[in-house]
Parts: structure tokens; sequence; C-alpha cells
């Protein structure tokens, strides 16, 4: 889609109502199933972690139970990690690597750190492989208080008792090509406004808190993650995805104040991943292995200093 081109649903330059939204909302399909991918997965966790159920969306029938899985020697003493995925539903890497690294490496942090891990913040856009909520709504703009978002709301309250004290919080998503053939699109169509095409990076990048940065542990964990994928380059402006790069493969949002998921605590150190799974230089099995050594290094250089 160029810019002189019109999204399929809407009037140009009158935002949508009610009615666009609906018709938004006709054309989603289930794509897959949350039940199969991420329930079944946490289900198997049973016997190792505590598995809390922190909310239910009443979107179809049957309902979407929201989980989040907690360490079972949780100790007050130790610090708090907060891992989340799937708040952008279609961002499929964010999802499975939050559920892998529960699998397979949350046990070598046990007695280090306590750990609260949502795999899947929004699974009706999981199963649809969308970025919003059948609300025509982004939870990842709606972490605040008296959020439209559900999803949101529901993250917000689990995490409400912790919030002073986490101390890593990493948010794990995707910059996609359907971000520009598709949901920067829909969002001009949806606000009323003209659509200005931007730039896909190629490559894994973060996105540090521009309030509270932490250059130097960014770094550290995408010197780990360039053991795995390649990291984005900036363009030919000096920025991915029209921010400044303060440091390679860094760029810096001011996360409360947008509503986004890595500003819901108060975290020393946060971060928001972004893998590029349309590389041709990477595969899915890639960008999930990504995420997980993303997790993994800034847990290690959160206890190492």
């Amino acid at each position: 889609m160029n810019s002189g081109e019109h999204y399929a649903i809407g009037t140009p330059g009158t935002p949508w109502a009610a009615a666009e939204i609906s018709a938004w909302r006709a054309r989603r399909q289930r794509q897959r199933r949350y039940a199969d991918d991420v329930l079944s997965v946490i289900e198997s966790f049973r016997t190792r972690f505590d598995i809390i159920e922190y909310g239910r969306l009443e979107y179809a029938a049957p309902s979407y139970p929201l989980f989040a899985v907690r360490s079972r020697a949780w100790n007050d003493a130790l610090p708090i990690v907060l891992v989340t995925g799937g708040v952008h539903g279609y961002e499929t890497s964010g999802v499975h690597g939050a559920l892998r690294f529960i699998d397979r490496h949350a046990a070598h942090y046990a007695g280090r750190v306590n750990l609260l891990v949502v795999p899947c913040v929004s699974p009706w856009a999981y199963e649809v492989i969308q970025r919003w909520n059948p609300d025509a709504i982004d939870p990842n703009r709606s972490f605040f208080g008296d959020s439209p978002a559900p999803e949101s709301a529901a993250l917000l309250q689990l995490v409400a008792p912790y919030r002073d004290r986490v101390r890593l919080h990493v948010d794990l998503h995707e910059t996609t090509d359907t971000d520009e053939s598709e949901f920067r699109p829909a969002l001009a169509a949806r606000d009323g406004v003209a659509y200005e095409p931007g730039e896909i990076p190629d490559g894994f990048y973060l996105v540090d808190d521009s309030a509270h940065p932490q250059t130097a542990f960014q770094q550290a964990v995408l010197a780990a993650v360039a053991q795995v994928t390649h990291i984005a380059p900036a363009d030919r402006k000096g920025e991915i995805i029209g921010s400044p790069v303060v440091a390679p493969g860094v760029i810096e949002y001011p996360l409360e104040q947008l509503g986004l998921c890595a500003g819901i605590t108060q975290a020393a150190y946060k971060t928001t991943t972004e893998v590029y799974p349309d590389s041709p230089s990477a595969t899915p099995e890639q960008c999930i292995v990504a995420q997980v050594t993303a997790v993994c290094a800034a847990i290690d250089y959160v206890l190492e200093h």
C-alpha cells in the first residue's frame, strides 16, 4: 500500500465509528488456536511453577483465560523479573519465546530471582494474527488507569502488587513487514489521517526507556543476541522506525507516557525486544531463540549489577 491508496475500510479523512470497527472485526478470521499453542504448554508447567489465572476475556465463546507463570519458591528477598509476550498477538516469537524461556531456562534462575512470566497478553489477537483487540484498540498504547483495553487492564491489575518491586521487565515484540502493509495503514484509516509509509528495519533491536535510559544494559543484551541473529542497522537518517539510534541497535521511547507495556512498573531495567521475522537472514526458530537469549542476557546482567 502506498500513500496514494486507501485502506479497505472507512472514508479517508474520517475516523472510524462503531460501523467501521464492526466491519474491520468481521474480516478477522481465526488462523491458529490459543488453547492448542499456548494453554496446553502452560498446563504442562504446573508441576514446576505456580500458574495464576489473572483474568478472562469474554470476546467469544469460549472465553479466553489469561495466565501468568510464577516461580514456585517465591522469596520476597529476591529481585522480581517480569517477562511479557504477545501484547501484540500477531508477534509470534514473543509468545513462543516466553514459553520456551519458562520451559528451558527458568529453573536456572531459581533461588536467584522471582519470575513472573505472562506469555500471551492478547490471545484473541494471537488467534487472528492482529495487532489490535476486537475493538480496534492497541493494547500496547493502553497501559494506563481506566484502560479501554481489557487485556491491558488485566495485566495492570496482576502486576500492581509488584509494581514498585520489579527489578527487570523484558517485553517481547516483533517488527514485521505487515506493520507497513496492514497495521500502519489500518491505524491511519482508523484515526482518519493520511498514511505515511515508513521503513522496516532488517534485524533485531531494542527499545529503552527515554525517562530512565540504561544504555550499557541494552548493549549487553544486544551483544548476546548478536550471537544468534543480526542486529538492525540505522537507516540513512540514523534512525530505526523513525526514532534516533542512541547506540547500535537501540532506540528510546517514553514508555509510561505512551502507555506501553514496558512502562508498567518502576523497574530500574526495562527493554522491549523487536525481532524481524521476515528477514531473509532469519528463521522463525532464530527469532524464538533470539527472544530467549535476550531474556537470559537481561537477567544475567541484572544479577551481575
